[in-house]
């Protein structure tokens, strides 16, 4: 790992209570959406909300980060660059944005005191070339395509050392190049780009051959599991990448907090200020998952879940009986617990334990052989414990100096200094040093905690009673906190002057999303042709890529050096082709002829 090199840990928030835990966990930053404009449109928040997520978030030198990352209408966009400038005056540190009439606004008329420009891995940030034009452009950071490599990543840091990357550490998958997904649209009229995306992702499909014979039957071809890169954190900071993203902005609370922890106690060297103290043990295994993988970073492995988008849980161990559902396991089981097993589930109703495992009584009647998996995905006992309250406080040193001034400094060097006022002398010194002492260290639930107290030894306190010392200490914390504040106000860097570069082609189709004018004047200043307009504006005439993936069905179902052409078959009998570059090991799904 790069030494004392400061690493953003950025976690989702779908509303203000989110944000509040995963900051009280240990995030350095969160991204949460407005009232509209984002890739969730499931999770909106007004704009109070999220000013309240700002005020939270900057007394521990955490950012906020807002996303606008869906492709927008004429009158939308209006309505986006309004809200920017609403964003600007509540303090929010960073926007993330995917169209490019945003771009093109922002270059006219860029806001006082704007928030840093972001480009979101929904702009397909996978190629060096566009990676660089963004840099070229002016943003701040671009939030890199979850498909590269470890080795990708270097070569882009070395091109554009001064860009800040970020790239996903944790989290669902999206099994498309992420902005380049049409099936959801193509099917339904629900745009991933406009943030409605259906997920057909996650349904179930027929692989056929041109003749129609099933290679594989009533599967989940293209579900992935999720993403953990925690083994590769190291190698990413070395490789550049300066924020770890976690994705889920609609996952709940208990999700957040799990794998904020887990994270955090990972990443030690952060980037804001304060310590957090958990009552439970994080584990990633113990909320939502499919199954981990961590994708493409080093080489292709089984980054797929053939056989069910549902949350797997957390391994517990194989059936030996199938008499009295008996696993061999040597992990505790609760009550409630929720096991999944075969695309399927049951609750706990009740168990016991023999010398060969642990006897379950399902609350219904489970279909299962010895030897299958089974594992947990609801443990009863963790969320409890989940749910306890986190509080994060920041570090305080409490001087008093022979002078009877007394100054607090935080562990960021901000300090303040009053001078301790009395009426009379204390009759007895070393009793007033206790006492002052024992209420100085009552900080509570408050945002600041004592790392120490030192009193010059020739200092002779003023008589001062409990109730005195008590609103000493609420006062100057507040003071402190408010210097605080002010010093990050002060220190906070906004978006600097954006400007038009030359685009890496010479011309672009429906796939670079031109939903708007602006964003088409963008493209042209630049010096590209639009040909066409987004899919969601027009669809195109002709066979195209609904989906273009790193993930490949060939490789999946052991066929790579079949010759067979393989096809889709939804459950409503329509028939998609796929195509496949071999070379490159990559899949394509295409439009019906």
């Amino acid at each position: 790992m790069e030494k004392h090199k400061r690493i953003e840990l950025l976690a989702p928030a779908k509303d203000k209570e989110t944000a509040i835990s995963a900051i009280d966990c240990g995030a350095d930053a969160v991204y949460i959406g407005g009232y509209a404009f984002g890739a969730r449109k499931n999770a909106p928040n007004s704009l109070e909300d999220i000013k309240e997520v700002v005020d939270y978030a900057h007394k521990f030198w955490a950012k906020v980060h807002v996303t606008i990352n869906t492709i927008l209408s004429d009158d939308e966009l209006i309505e986006a660059v309004n809200f920017i400038n609403e964003l600007s005056k509540i303090g929010v540190d960073a926007i993330i944005i995917q169209d490019m009439g945003i771009l093109e606004k922002l270059i006219k008329n860029l806001p006082p005191k704007c928030p840093l420009i972001h480009i979101s891995t929904q702009c397909d940030n996978y190629l060096p070339e566009k990676i660089s034009f963004f840099n070229s452009i002016g943003v701040k950071r671009v939030i890199l395509a979850r498909e590269l490599s470890i080795e990708q990543i270097k070569k882009i840091h070395k091109e554009n050392p001064n860009l800040e990357l970020e790239c996903f550490i944790h989290g669902a998958l999206c099994v498309s190049m992420s902005g380049q997904c049409y099936l959801s649209q193509y099917i339904g009229g629900r745009s991933a780009n406009r943030g409605e995306c259906a997920q057909p992702c996650r349904k179930k499909y027929d692989v056929i051959d041109d003749k129609g014979n099933v290679i594989a039957k009533d599967i989940y071809p293209l579900c992935l599991k999720d993403f953990n890169g925690s083994e590769a954190i190291n190698d990413l900071i070395d490789a550049g990448i300066c924020s770890f993203k976690i994705e889920g902005r609609l996952k709940d609370t208990s999700y957040v907090k799990n794998i904020v922890s887990y994270y955090r106690k990972l990443i030690d060297n952060k980037i804001s200020s304060g310590k957090s103290n958990y009552q439970f043990n994080p584990n990633p295994e113990k909320t939502f998952n499919r199954g981990f993988t961590d994708y493409f970073l080093y080489k292709r492995k089984d980054c797929y879940n053939l056989e069910s988008p549902k949350s797997k849980g957390e391994y517990l161990g194989k059936v030996i009986s199938v008499n009295c559902f008996i696993i061999k396991t040597k992990k505790e089981i609760n009550r409630q617990d929720g096991l999944y097993f075969n695309d399927d589930g049951c609750l706990v109703n009740n168990y016991t334990s023999d010398k060969n495992g642990i006897i379950i009584y399902p609350n219904k009647k489970v279909n299962l052989k010895n030897g299958d998996d089974v594992f947990r995905n609801f443990d009863t006992k963790f969320e409890k414990e989940i749910k306890k309250p986190v509080k994060r406080q920041i570090g305080v040193l409490v001087e008093v100096d022979e002078n009877n001034k007394l100054t607090l400094t935080d562990e960021n060097e901000v300090s303040v200094t009053v001078d301790l006022i009395g009426k009379e002398k204390a009759n007895n010194p070393e009793k007033m040093k206790e006492s002052f002492v024992k209420q100085f260290l009552k900080t509570g639930e408050g945002d600041f905690y004592i790392a120490d107290i030192k009193i010059a030894p020739n200092s002779e306190l003023p008589f001062m009673p409990i109730s005195d010392i008590n609103r000493l200490r609420r006062d100057t914390f507040e003071y402190l906190m408010q210097k605080r504040v002010q010093t990050y106000e002060k220190n906070k860097e906004y978006q600097g002057i954006l400007k038009y570069a030359k685009y890496y082609k010479e011309e672009v189709d429906f796939r670079a999303n031109v939903h708007n004018n602006s964003a088409k004047r963008f493209y042209e200043k630049c010096g590209v042709k639009v040909l066409e307009p987004s899919f969601e504006t027009q669809k195109p005439n002709r066979q195209v890529e609904l989906m273009h993936s790193k993930h490949c069905i060939k490789y999946a179902l052991n066929m790579c050096k079949s010759p067979k052409n393989l096809f889709l078959r939804d459950s409503h009998s329509k028939i998609y082709p796929l195509k496949f570059n071999c070379k490159d090991c990559e899949m394509s799904v295409l439009s019906v002829i």
